[in-house]
């Protein structure tokens, strides 16, 4: 026999499911619903009908194409239920977007970073007036704010929203819900990048080949080198790992690396690695922080040219990275590579060492080169990562705070 608190479990379940499905497949009829959900067709008409008056989801109607017969009733996400804001972390720039609750953009601008050695609180009032901005440009008010969702390279508190390293702070740590605190109230998440982008090409590859997708890591190059890989999960869903990855040793005391250790994976395949490859410059040189992509296109440029100590630089790069892979190939299973990031310009000069780099692993050797593919628009993916783990966040939240929470959430939004 059920009791009332299990009863109540199961209610709670039930509803976030019925709101899952309309963001995985937008406005839906009743009995699309149940169809998704496997719930019946009364439990449906409870549920929609608790968030329809707590103003968490809305009715419409849709005419036949024929014209003809009567309309048909389908169920969404209420757009101004609520809003959220999407900070992009990258080393020059932040970039700043607005969402609401159907998760539409509504609004989006970026900031170049400054490169200030010492600027951590500096950047943090940078991230408030941001903040603060986006809100003034589409005249939205704080309270309305559901939840602010950051992401950075780097190490991120799996269980806080403590930015614990980072290429840009070094061991300077940022404490992102005390330093929004108590000027803002929404709720404060913080991801690895590459932690989002495995995400969302894992709900891609989910999507399109269903219970036929097992695995799949997603490399990112650039400045830093991260990399993701998402699981397909029994009943809880994907399981998404960001391990250090560029930070992972590659050669004992070897190059130089930005997090002040020596051989790590970056100190070889970073864009200031490359770069310090290419101009000979001793490997203990302490690593430039930041160096343009247009730096880069010159050495590949001469690279493609023929010039050996650069096509030499970007080859020990592309081995780096397949020494890596091939390491975790080996502690996980096969699975498809997703190359991602700035970086993926210079594939062509990365390809010949990632390959033999993976070849030197015995799983490699086993069962044959994994797949590897090249995802350009590394940007796309992050933010669709934001927004499929923020708005799962969000929903969570709404239905956990209960109908009643709800229901004075909304009369607040409303008057506000």
């Amino acid at each position: 026999m059920l009791t009332k608190s299990s009863t109540e479990l199961v209610r709670q379940r039930n509803s976030v499911l019925v709101l899952s499905v309309l963001r995985r497949h937008g406005a839906l009829a009743h009995t699309e619903i149940s169809d998704s959900t496997g719930l019946s067709s009364a439990t449906i008409s409870a549920i929609t009908a608790e968030l329809e008056k707590a103003q968490i989801i809305e009715k419409s109607e849709h005419q036949p194409a024929s014209g003809r017969g009567r309309p048909r009733v389908l169920l969404r996400q209420r757009r101004d239920c609520g809003y959220l804001i999407v900070v992009i972390i990258s080393s020059d720039a932040v970039q700043y977007s607005l969402v609401d609750y159907a998760g539409k953009l509504i609004d989006r601008f970026g900031e170049e970073r400054s490169h200030d050695p010492a600027g951590a609180a500096r950047f943090v009032a940078a991230v408030r007036a941001g903040l603060l901005r986006i809100l003034d440009r589409s005249k939205i008010s704080q309270e309305k704010v559901l939840l602010i969702s950051i992401s950075s390279k780097g190490l991120v508190n799996s269980t806080e929203p403590v930015l614990v390293w980072s290429p840009i702070f070094g061991s300077d740590q940022i404490d992102f819900e005390s330093a929004l605190r108590p000027e803002w109230q929404a709720k404060v998440i913080l991801d690895n990048e590459t932690l989002l982008v495995a995400a969302a090409l894992g709900a891609r590859e989910e999507m399109a080949k269903g219970a036929d997708f097992r695995s799949l890591a997603a490399l990112s190059l650039g400045h830093s080198i991260g990399l993701g890989i998402v699981r397909r999960g029994n009943q809880t869903g994907q399981e998404i790992s960001a391990p250090n990855f560029g930070h992972m040793l590659h050669m004992a005391n070897g190059g130089l690396c930005r997090c002040g250790t020596r051989g790590c994976i970056e100190a070889y395949a970073g864009f200031y690695a490359i770069l310090r490859s290419a101009f000979e410059v001793p490997l203990d040189t302490i690593p430039a922080k930041f160096v343009p992509v247009a730096e880069l296109d010159k050495i590949a440029a001469k690279a493609r040219q023929g010039h050996r100590v650069p096509a030499f630089a970007f080859r020990q790069a592309g081995l780096a990275l397949g020494n890596g892979l091939s390491r975790m190939l080996s502690l996980t299973e096969r699975m498809p590579i997703a190359i991602t990031g700035p970086g993926t310009r210079y594939y062509d000069l990365l390809r010949q060492g990632i390959e033999e780099g993976l070849g030197q692993s015995h799983i490699v050797r086993m069962e044959g080169m994994p797949e590897i593919r090249v995802v350009a628009d590394e940007q796309i993916l992050v933010f669709e990562g934001h927004l499929n783990r923020a708005l799962s966040v969000i929903d969570e939240d709404i239905v956990l705070s209960g109908v009643q929470g709800i229901q004075a959430s909304a009369i607040i939004q409303e008057s506000g």
